[in-house]
């Protein structure tokens, strides 16, 4: 006898890993927080807030850890699916692909792993989505980030 095996739906993994998604975040400046072009939607960067403060806040790793540098990036994600989710009727059943990051690190000057903190992002998006979430990707060191924050990452997602 031959088993089934269906992917789960995005919902259903969120579920599966214990998360929820957040509120989708207010603006901090200027701009919006999504625009949709064709089939593509274009997610402005995100910020790790969690229930209305910042996750992280400083340079990598010194004050902030690799480990919790990487916990920042899965916060942004999560942040940044929920604009998906808003701008999708509250699923997020018609992303099609996860197609790029943009993934900023306030980095201490010698700091040279951001692909490391990019990876708290890149590996939670594969978990929700299965092979639709791999996706291209930059990591970039800067020197601050707005409100301090630690980490700042910006989404291009493919809608069906």
């Amino acid at each position: 006898m031959t088993q089934s095996t269906q992917t789960p739906s995005p919902s259903q993994a969120l579920a599966g890993l214990g998360l929820v998604l957040p509120p989708a975040p207010k603006p901090v400046a200027s701009y919006v927080p999504c625009v949709r072009t064709g089939n593509l939607l274009f997610i402005s960067g995100q910020l790790p807030f969690r229930d209305g403060a910042l996750l992280a806040t400083g340079l990598v790793p010194d004050p902030v850890s690799l480990d919790r540098a990487q916990e920042a990036a899965r916060q942004c994600i999560l942040n940044g699916l929920a604009v998906v989710a808003g701008e999708c009727g509250g699923s997020l059943d018609r992303v099609a692909r996860i197609v790029r990051l943009g993934v900023f690190v306030a980095s201490c000057g010698n700091f040279t792993e951001q692909p490391k903190v990019a990876n708290g992002a890149s590996d939670l998006l594969q978990q929700i989505f299965g092979e639709s979430g791999r996706h291209a990707r930059a990591a970039v060191g800067t020197n601050a980030l707005p409100l301090g924050a630690s980490v700042e990452i910006e989404m291009l997602v493919e809608l069906r």
